[in-house]
C-alpha cells in the first residue's frame, strides 16, 4: 500500500471550492484557484474526451453544465475547451491545465469516471502519462473496479482509493472485492455511515473520507466515523449554518 495519511490533514473541496454554481462553477479553473487560495485539498472528476485527452468534467452529458445536449466523449478536448461552463468565462479544462494551475500548492484527489471496460481501454494509462512528473500530492480514486484494476496493473505510483456508497451486505461484498486490489483509502457517502465495511477498513488503518458534506449533521457523522470530509456549499473553517 502507498501512504495517503496526508488526505486526513485538510478538508477536500468537492469539485473545487465553487459557490454552488453561482458565480464560480464546479470543476473549473476558477473553483480550483479559490481552493488553492483557501488552502483546501481539491477533489475533481476526470473523463476522457473524444481525442483521448483527460478533461475535468463530472457529467457524461453536457446539458447541465454547458447548456447543450450531447455526450462529452463525442467531442475533442479542443472543442470542449471552447464551451463555457455555466455561461461564465470558464471553459472545460484539461487535466493538464488543472495541474499547471495548482502546481503542487494543495493536494489533489482525482476521481476517474469510467464507463465500461471496452470504452475505457487505455484511460488509466493516459491519466498516468499526464500526471508523470507532477510535483505535488495526488491520490486517484474511482467507483469503477475496472479502472482501479487497470491503475494497479499499470503500477500507479499514486495512492488509489475506492469511491463507494451502500449499506447492504451485497454491496459490502463488492467493496471488499475492490479492496483486495490493495487500495489505500476509501471515499464513502456519509449518509451510509456507520456500517460494518467502513468500520472494519478504518480499524485496519485505511483512511476514510466522506462525500459530500453540506451541513452540520453530515460533518458530525464524518467526525464520528471517518477521518476527513469532502465538502461543498460552506467554508469548513466555520459552521455550515453560519
Amino acid at each position: 500500500m502507498t501512504s495517503v495519511d496526508w488526505i486526513k490533514d485538510v478538508p477536500v473541496a468537492h469539485r473545487g471550492y465553487h459557490d454552488m454554481n453561482g458565480q464560480i462553477w464546479e470543476n473549473t479553473l476558477s473553483a480550483f484557484s479559490r481552493a488553492v487560495e483557501a488552502g483546501f485539498a481539491i477533489e475533481c472528476d476526470v473523463q476522457l474526451a473524444g481525442d483521448s485527452v483527460p478533461v475535468i468534467f463530472h457529467d457524461g452529458d453536457l446539458q447541465r453544465l454547458c447548456g447543450i445536449s450531447g455526450d462529452l466523449r463525442e467531442r475533442t478536448s479542443a472543442e470542449l475547451g471552447m464551451l463555457a461552463v455555466g455561461g461564465t468565462k470558464d471553459r472545460i479544462p484539461t487535466l493538464k491545465q488543472m495541474l499547471n494551475l495548482v502546481a503542487g500548492r494543495v493536494p489533489l484527489v482525482i476521481e476517474i469516471k469510467g464507463r465500461t471496460s471496452e470504452e475505457d481501454d487505455g484511460f488509466a494509462d493516459t491519466v498516468l502519462e499526464v500526471l508523470e512528473g507532477y510535483q505535488g500530492k495526488i491520490a486517484l480514486m474511482s467507483f469503477d473496479y475496472h479502472i482501479l484494476r487497470e491503475l494497479k496493473a499499470a503500477g500507479s505510483p499514486y495512492p488509489l482509493g475506492l469511491t463507494a456508497e451502500g449499506n447492504k451486505p451485497e454491496e459490502f461484498f463488492d467493496h471488499d472485492e475492490a479492496m483486495q486490489l490493495g487500495l489505500d483509502f476509501i471515499s464513502y457517502y456519509w449518509g451510509h455511515l456507520p456500517n460494518s465495511f467502513v468500520t472494519a477498513q478504518r480499524t485496519a488503518g485505511v483512511p476514510i473520507v466522506t462525500w459530500t458534506v453540506r451541513d452540520e449533521n453530515a460533518r458530525e457523522q464524518t467526525h464520528r466515523h471517518a477521518d476527513q470530509m469532502t465538502f461543498e456549499g460552506f467554508d469548513p473553517r466555520t459552521s455550515p449554518s453560519a
